[in-house]
């Protein structure tokens, strides 16, 4: 008789989310999307890795970036205007930009051109320009915990949900982002051959993730305080790839019901907990921060994701190694 009332407690729970997302307010003074920029400069295709065809690259980008900071000061928003002028720093390095619908990005930390490590970071909901310097500030940490002859990207390459909301509780906006990340790895692959080349994914970026696996060419993908990846099972995601989970203690995540509820409207929710042993990753140790502490500095989950895109075994809590 427990077991079978399970499903019908995690419907409720599930339902129960359902309701907050859609009963309560997102605040904030303006939609990231509102804000006007202008339709970047088309880009030749990036043909090769080297310091010249990254650095025009990166100037091409630059250029885009100072573009929408014109169009964002007059239009009166000054933050974003004061934002996209930080970005636009010359010692910045972006292979693409598009200051339009919350901003798309992907910048570059460490020296792509002489990376034998690459980590690809694809965040989660609430991620766009006006809230960036996360994402940067994770994707600096684990630069820095990389050491040479790495390089990170923080990919902001689609539209991400808000946190609290229905969309966030459905897989339309990771099928998306899914769409744009498949061709950016085959790209950063082709263009890297050699480089062991991981995904690092986040949140509701764990959701892209597993919506791109399928064919994509990378060594590792690494799943952080995830939801779920609408898999049953390891097998499900058809990837070559070592498929890592870790948890911090505090996360607030591993409330959330595991569990897929198809409505006339809408499939919510993402299935299987990726660290449940039915699904099959290999589970790693991170620590017992919250859902936005796994690329803190001096954390055991920042250690362990540096490990394991450098292809090392990630440690216990408590090792020295």
């Amino acid at each position: 008789m427990i077991n079978a009332n399970v499903p019908r407690l995690r419907r409720t729970l599930l339902a129960a989310s359902i309701a907050a997302a859609v009963a309560m307010p997102v605040t904030g003074a303006i939609s990231p999307a509102a804000v006007p920029a202008p339709v970047p400069a088309t880009a030749a295709p990036l043909r090769a890795a080297t310091p010249a065809a990254l650095a025009a690259r990166y100037a091409a980008s630059r250029d885009d970036i100072l573009a929408a900071e014109r169009t964002a000061a007059d239009h009166g928003d000054r933050w974003r205007a004061r934002m996209l002028r930080d970005m636009a720093d010359p010692a910045r390095r972006f292979l693409s930009f598009d200051g339009r619908d919350g901003g798309r990005a992907a910048e570059v930390f460490g020296d792509l051109a002489t990376a034998e490590r690459i980590a690809v970071l694809v965040p989660g909901g609430d991620t766009h320009l006006d809230k960036y310097g996360l994402l940067r500030g994770g994707a600096l940490r684990l630069h820095q915990a990389l050491g040479g002859r790495s390089a990170v990207i923080a990919w902001l390459g689609y539209r991400t949900p808000n946190t609290v909301s229905l969309a966030a509780l459905t897989a339309g906006r990771a099928d998306e982002g899914a769409a744009a990340l498949r061709p950016f790895v085959r790209d950063l692959a082709a263009l890297k051959s050699a480089a062991r080349v991981s995904l690092v994914c986040r949140s509701y970026g764990s959701v892209v993730c597993g919506r791109a696996a399928p064919g994509l060419d990378v060594a590792g993908i690494v799943l952080i305080g995830s939801p779920g990846v609408t898999a049953d099972d390891v097998s499900a995601l058809r990837t070559r790839a070592t498929v890592w989970a870790g948890r911090g203690g505090r996360d607030w995540i591993a409330h959330v019901p595991h569990v897929q509820l198809r409505l006339p409207f809408a499939t919510l929710g993402f299935g299987t907990d990726p660290i449940s042993p039915r699904f099959g990753t290999r589970v790693f140790a991170a620590g017992d921060g919250g859902h936005s502490d796994y690329l803190n500095a001096g954390s055991l989950s920042l250690r362990n994701v540096a490990r394991i895109v450098s292809g090392q075994d990630p440690v216990e809590a408590g090792s020295r190694a």
